[in-house]
Formats: structure tokens, C-alpha cells, sequence
């Protein structure tokens, strides 16, 4: 009996579940050593890296550095919480390892998936998290290892360290320089002055606005003008509290802020308007022309560079709805207001604005808007607070990547103005050449002056037209997948910008004809333009004579006039021009196809019975046609990017001359473009936006007849009545459109 109780006084008693929990809990840290702890600076650091770049997407309108700076707070708040938890729980389930530090990684890993998913998919997200993670653990790591004064292990760290990124690089893809086609048997320099030079004109800045901005003093108590607030509550339902918090004032008072250059002088000099498109609404774009409104405003141009920053995104509010129709209807207030301004004797505007000769210039969304403006009656006929808009002669339109969005279920159709599209194929947020849609359905009533053109630059992007934009096309943190490789210095951009913009302009609004060659072919002005890029321009003025469309029908065998086609050893058909993203531009062409064949020549003739030079052409000089190569759409290796064809006319009197169009330039397809840092990337990425390289576009050929009848002297260029195309024997395919004469 005595020995049972000694048993059972020294029989050990297990522990209550609540004290060995409390026991936990006391030795939750108690493997997170200095070495840990130190650790933990690697997965903080990423983690802080992945809210700063939410803090450049998510702008609070405080600035980039405070806004950083209170991510960056949040986020090592949040680290402090996740890590003390994990190491908790992990206490509480009995698992012995540093469990602040296993925190930090799980904090680390969940919240950048966490951050990269709202704007991507799971699997880049995923990745994302997992290579971010690692970095911090590598660089944790090596922190500890620092910390712990561990020379060997030190060693073997940095060793594994740079053999990891020896090996990323190697296994990474490189981008290889591009490889530009060369143009041939160059055109005469034009002679005029550097359009991108100033001009001879001192130039006053100066500012007009609410009064009362929340945020810009130059539209606030320091506006040189006060201008009057219009209500678009008609127009826009959608308009957050927040948002009205932010600006001060809500759709019903919406303001009309301008910057302005006017050229000193007694003028009258034309009015030129510029418009930003949708960046984030706390990041202000209008600033971001001064470039333009400095070397026009130098140029005898008055320049107004608009604020439409209110009617931007925001994380924080959306965008308003009908923000395409009232950025346009915002545009015709504008100049409603210069208009006022002019009459009143105490403004600097008084008797300046020539309303007869007004220019606009648009930037991605105000690059549709500016075409919407010029077509105000097809959304505001019915709007009597706009009033008599043949007061203001809109003369040039010039549209900066634009984008061609239905409004209304309707897109703008211009007519009898000068329209200029400007297109960067690296453009990684408007990646389609919409300019080119605006382009076909921009129409004149002869006789006329009007033109319009397009330039097509290989190495462009979006942002870069705009000095605030920055580099990046689209906002952190998905920004940092774009890969900046090849893409052009933004100085040199800004200029092809300048040169074609002030060139433009002076040919359309100041009557400069010996700018027009730049729009007719760029080789005219290669002795200005930056030559480390590709171009392709087009071009057609309103003189032109066109003889084949191929929108009047689908019968791939007419042609207008009683003419007809026929081809010879190669695949032809009419369909409609595609995009990028292969939706329709809204016109149909001619495509060619032809194999690999040494005996037969392919080949493709209009012809009509008698000459297609109707009773209303003259003595026609040029030969014009549209032509894209889209050899790049081949399977077969043996295709040459580079078109290789013969042009060949024939006269009613049976004279035929041919010449070869490779003697007078070299057409090849666009560069296949890499928006993105990896091709795994590149195909996921919003959905799927960036995963197709190239864009058929058009370039504009324009041959002299009297380069034919050097070849032919019996070829009567009065009677023309059969256009001829012949293609190498290596497989090619090509599509033609706006076949003419001048």
C-alpha cells in the first residue's frame, strides 16, 4: 500500500491542454535567433518593393513619395501582424522552426500574388510571387549571414548567388537589335526650315481656370483668366462622392482650364487645342504638351493645352460613364470660351484667334475625341448649350495613338478637314493602329486643299508623347513586365513628334505648302527625322483619283468604271483589312498570295476596255497605290520580307512600260514586336493583349509616269487602261488598296 502511494506520488501527471499551450506561446520566438531576425529583412524588402509599386498605380494625388511612403507604412504594419501570428500559430501546432521569419515569407508571398491578381491572372501572379519571394529569401539570407559574420558560409552564398543569376541569364530570352529595312534611291531633301526648330516669334505663358482648384495653383488663386464652369450632368450620371471630394466640384460645374502660349504680336494667329487622353486622374497629363505649346506658340500658333484630368480613371472612383462624348463636348465649350475671352479688350486674347483657322490635337482618348469634336453634330445636334459651330472652322485634326471606340453606337466620320495619325507599333496600351480607321473614314469634297496622312513608327510607345507620363505604357504594377528594349529615347519620339505636328500645321493652317512632301513620303525629311527607327507612312489628298477601292462590292473580279481583275499563278481575294487583334478597320482590300514558282511569274492586272482616265483628270503625273507586305503571315522559309515586284502600265494604243519598284523603295513588314520581358508572358497578359507581334500596315507607294514612259516613250500617259503587278518567284503576300492617279 506504501509503495503504491510512492508510485503514485512520483508518476509523472501530463499537463493540461491550456498550460502546454500557454508553455507554446511563451517559446513562440524562441527559435527566431539573431540570424532569423535578421532574415526577415529579405522578405520585407520585397514585400515593400511589390506596395511601392502599388503606390505608383494607386495615386492618391499626394505625390509619388508620400504615397509610397504610406504603402510602405501600411505594409510593415501588416508584415508585423502576419509575422506575430505565424509565429503564434506555429507555436500552437508545435512545429520548432523560426516561425517571425516563416511569416514574413508567407506575408510576403501572399500579399504579392495578392497585388499582381487584381490586374493579372493567376498563373502570372503565382510566378510573380514566387520569384519575388525567392529573391527576398536570397537576399534575407545573405543579410543573416552578414549579421552572423559567417565568412564560409558568406562564400558559398554569394557563389550559389551568382550562379543563380548566370544562369537566369542564360536561359532568359535576349531581344535582339532590330534589323530596319533601307530605303533606296532617296527623294530630294526638303528644303524648308526645321519644323521642330523655334520659330521667329517671342511667345507669352499664361493660364485660365476655375479659380478655385483644389490641387493646381496655375487653375486656382494664381490663374491668369477666370473661366466659366459648364454642367455636363446631362451627359455624365456616374460621378462618385469621393470624386467629389477630391475635385471640389461634381459633373453639374465642371470646369474649363487651359495652359496657353500665345505668340507676341498683333496677329490674328491660329488657334490650336491639345488634349490629353485617360492616364490616372491624380497623375496630371496636361502638363505634359508644354513641348508642343512652346516651338508652336514660337511658330506664330496660339496653343491651349486643355485639362480633362477630372474626367480620368481612378482606382479610388472609376472613370465617369459618357467620358468619351463629354471629353469632345469639353473641347467645343473650349473654344466657346477663347471665344469670349477674344471679345473682351482686358484678356490677352483680344483680336489674337483666327476661328477660321483652328487645329486639334488629341492623345490616345483625346485622340478619338479630337475627330468627335470635328464631328460635334452627330452626338450634340441637339444640345442648345453648344450654339453655332460654323463660327469655329476646325482646318487639322491630328490624332496621337488614338483610340476609335463606338459612342452612341457611332464613330466619327470627318469630312473636308486635314487629318494626321500618329502610331507607335511598340504602343502598349493602344496596341491597334485605330488612327488608320479614322484614317479611311476621313472623306473631302473636291475641289479641295484638305489631305490626310499617317506615320507609322516602328520603335514608339504611347507614354512618351507626353513628358508626364513617363516610359511605361501602362500603370504598376503590371508595368513591370513591359520590356523597354528597342523602344526609342523619349527625346527622340518628341521630336518625330515635333517635326510632324509643327510640319502639319504649317501646311494646313498657315498655308506652307513645302512641308507636303514629308506627308507624301518621310524620305523627304530623313535629314530631320531620328534615323534609328522604321517607318510607314500614307497618304492621300483630296485630288485624288481613285480607280479601284474595292468597297464598292464583293465580286472580287469588277472593278468601278466597267474595269475588271485578273490574276496569274497566285491566290487572290477581297476581304476586309484587318488590325492587330485582327478586327476589322472598316475597309475592304485586295489580298495576294503567291508560291514559290521559277517557271510562271505571279501576277495582277486591272484593266479596262478603254482608259480609265475619266474626262475630269488632266495629263495624270503620279501612279498611287497602298501597299502592305504581309509576307511575315508565311509558313514557308524561302518568303522574302522584302517584296521584290515590277509595276507595269499599258496605253490604249498598245505602248506597255514596267518598271521595277524596288529601284525606287524597299517595302518590308513591320517588326514582330515583344511587348513584354518573357513570351510565357506575352501570351497571358490581360488576357491575351500582347500576344500578337505585327500589324499589317499600309504604306503609301507613289510612282512618277514619267519614270514609265523613260522606259517607253509610245506610252500614252492620256489613255491609260491596264495597271499590271508582277511578283518575284519566291513566295510573297501582299494587299493592296486606293489604287490612283494624281
Amino acid at each position: 500500500m506504501e509503495l503504491q502511494q510512492l508510485q503514485n506520488e512520483f508518476m509523472p501527471v501530463k499537463p493540461r491542454l491550456r498550460t502546454r499551450l500557454k508553455q507554446r506561446i511563451r517559446h513562440a520566438y524562441g527559435c527566431d535567433t539573431a540570424f532569423w531576425r535578421m532574415a526577415i529583412v529579405g522578405p520585407w524588402g520585397a514585400a515593400m518593393f511589390v506596395f511601392a509599386l502599388a503606390a505608383l498605380g494607386m495615386p492618391t494625388g499626394l505625390g509619388a513619395l508620400t504615397d509610397i511612403l504610406i504603402f510602405i507604412s501600411i505594409g510593415t504594419k501588416g508584415l508585423f501582424i502576419a509575422t506575430h501570428l505565424v509565429a503564434v500559430l506555429l507555436a500552437l501546432i508545435g512545429l520548432r522552426i523560426p516561425g517571425l521569419y516563416a511569416g514574413a515569407v508567407l506575408y510576403t508571398f501572399s500579399i504579392t500574388f495578392f497585388i499582381f491578381w487584381q490586374d493579372h491572372d493567376a498563373a502570372i501572379s503565382a510566378v510573380t510571387a514566387g520569384i519575388l519571394t525567392l529573391a527576398g529569401i536570397i537576399t534575407g539570407l545573405g543579410a543573416g549571414l552578414l549579421r552572423s559574420r559567417l565568412n564560409s558560409r558568406l562564400r558559398l552564398f554569394i557563389a550559389a548567388t551568382v550562379g543563380l543569376l548566370c544562369v537566369s541569364a542564360a536561359v532568359w530570352p535576349s531581344e535582339s537589335p532590330a534589323s530596319h529595312s533601307t530605303w533606296i534611291n532617296g527623294i530630294a531633301p526638303i528644303q524648308s526650315d526645321h519644323p521642330a526648330e523655334p520659330g521667329d516669334y517671342d511667345y507669352i505663358q499664361f493660364s485660365y481656370g476655375s479659380g478655385s482648384d483644389n490641387w493646381r495653383a496655375e487653375y486656382g488663386n494664381q490663374a491668369d483668366l477666370i473661366s466659366n464652369s459648364v454642367d455636363a450632368s446631362p451627359y455624365i450620371e456616374k460621378w462618385p462622392a469621393f470624386r467629389t471630394r477630391y475635385w471640389g466640384f461634381d459633373q453639374s460645374s465642371l470646369p474649363l482650364n487651359g495652359r496657353v502660349w500665345m505668340p507676341e504680336g498683333e496677329g490674328p494667329f491660329p488657334l490650336v487645342l491639345v488634349v490629353h487622353g485617360n492616364h490616372l486622374m491624380e497623375d496630371f497629363s496636361d502638363e505634359g504638351y508644354g513641348y508642343l505649346g512652346e516651338l508652336l506658340a514660337s511658330r506664330g500658333f496660339i496653343v491651349v493645352s486643355v485639362d480633362e484630368n477630372f474626367l480620368n480613371y481612378s482606382v479610388w472612383t472609376g472613370i465617369p460613364n459618357n467620358d468619351m462624348k463629354v471629353r469632345a463636348w469639353i473641347l467645343l465649350k473650349h473654344l466657346q470660351q477663347v471665344d469670349e475671352f477674344a471679345s473682351d479688350p482686358n484678356t490677352p486674347f483680344y483680336n489674337k484667334v483666327d476661328f477660321q483657322q483652328i487645329g486639334l490635337i488629341g492623345h490616345s482618348r483625346g485622340g478619338q475625341a479630337v475627330a468627335m469634336t470635328k464631328d460635334a453634330d452627330r452626338w450634340f445636334s441637339g444640345d442648345e448649350s453648344i450654339g453655332d459651330l460654323n463660327h469655329y472652322n476646325i482646318q487639322a485634326v491630328i490624332a496621337i495613338s488614338p483610340t476609335d471606340k463606338k459612342v452612341d453606337g457611332g464613330l466619327a466620320r470627318i469630312k473636308d478637314v486635314s487629318y494626321l495619325a500618329i502610331q507607335g507599333a511598340r504602343d502598349a496600351d493602344v496596341t491597334d493602329f485605330d488612327g488608320d480607321r479614322q484614317y479611311i473614314r476621313t472623306s473631302f469634297t473636291k475641289p479641295s486643299s484638305h489631305f490626310k496622312s499617317s506615320i507609322y513608327i516602328t520603335d514608339a510607345n504611347h507614354s512618351q508623347f507626353n513628358t508626364e507620363w513617363g516610359f511605361r505604357d501602362i500603370s504598376y504594377p503590371k508595368g513591370i513586365f513591359l520590356s523597354q528594349q528597342e523602344i526609342l529615347d523619349p527625346r527622340k519620339q518628341r521630336e518625330i513628334a515635333k517635326i510632324y505636328i509643327s510640319a502639319f500645321l504649317e501646311a494646313t493652317l498657315h498655308g506652307n505648302a513645302s512641308y507636303m512632301p514629308l506627308f507624301q513620303d518621310y524620305r523627304s525629311a530623313l535629314h530631320w527625322l531620328p534615323e534609328d527607327t522604321e517607318y510607314f507612312s500614307r497618304f492621300e489628298s483630296a485630288d485624288f483619283n481613285k480607280i479601284a477601292s474595292f468597297d464598292e462590292d464583293s465580286n472580287r473580279v469588277t472593278l468601278p468604271n466597267g474595269g475588271s481583275a485578273r490574276a496569274t499563278n497566285l491566290t487572290w481575294t477581297e476581304e476586309e483589312a484587318k488590325n492587330r487583334k485582327q478586327t476589322n478597320k472598316g475597309t475592304r482590300v485586295v489580298t495576294l498570295e503567291w508560291p514559290a514558282d521559277g517557271s510562271n511569274r505571279a501576277s495582277y492586272s486591272l484593266e479596262w476596255e478603254n482608259s480609265f482616265l475619266r474626262e475630269s483628270m488632266k495629263k495624270p503625273q503620279i501612279l498611287s497605290f497602298s501597299l502592305s507586305n504581309r509576307s511575315f503571315e508565311l509558313s514557308d522559309p524561302g518568303a522574302s520580307l522584302a517584296l521584290q515586284a515590277e509595276v507595269e502600265l499599258q496605253s490604249t494604243n498598245g505602248a506597255a512600260a514596267r518598271i521595277s519598284l524596288t529601284d525606287y523603295l524597299a517595302i518590308t513588314p513591320p517588326e514582330d514586336v515583344a511587348f513584354t520581358i518573357h513570351p510565357w508572358i506575352e501570351m497571358r497578359l490581360s488576357g491575351g493583349k500582347y500576344k500578337h507581334p505585327r500589324e499589317a500596315v499600309f504604306q503609301t507607294v507613289m510612282l512618277r509616269l514619267s519614270e514609265f514612259t523613260k522606259v517607253n516613250a509610245a506610252l500614252d500617259l492620256t489613255s491609260l487602261k491596264r495597271i499590271t503587278f508582277y511578283f518575284s518567284e519566291k513566295p510573297g503576300k501582299i494587299m493592296l488598296d486606293d489604287i490612283g492617279v494624281y
